[in-house]
């Protein structure tokens, strides 16, 4: 079973992609911003990380691009609802930065999943 880390620091959101990546068959676990993600997954073993950009602590471009450096072959979707100037500015940031492939909030559901499903080889 693969592993997925989904930080994100909205409650609702992040408890809705628990359930729908559970269901999806995927072992996931999550945290509520960037510090508290990474230092779950330093301490376990995941294969793609689903980081929303706009978070307290720690945000999500801190987080790929910490990842990336340091993880370089982790999987990694970034999503945003945008904060003041709107999603299309962070993700395609998030894309420079080494993310695999960006949503903006919100999104339909099972595009994440097929997205996940194929960067982890998985159908």
């Amino acid at each position: 079973m693969r592993n997925i880390l989904i930080i994100d620091d909205d409650e609702q959101m992040r408890n809705l992609l628990c359930r729908a990546m559970e269901y999806a068959g995927f072992q996931v676990e999550a945290a509520a911003d960037g510090r508290k993600g990474l230092r779950l997954f330093e301490e376990n073993s995941y294969d793609l990380v689903i980081t929303d950009l706009i978070m307290p602590e720690q945000e999500g471009m801190e987080t790929i691009t910490f990842l990336r450096k340091n993880y370089p072959d982790i999987k990694i979707v970034a999503i945003s609802g945008g904060g003041r100037i709107g999603p299309e500015t962070y993700l395609p940031a998030a894309l420079e930065l080494g993310a695999d492939s960006a949503f903006a909030k919100p999104f339909p559901i099972d595009d994440l999943i097929n997205a996940v499903r194929e960067l982890l080889g998985v159908t």
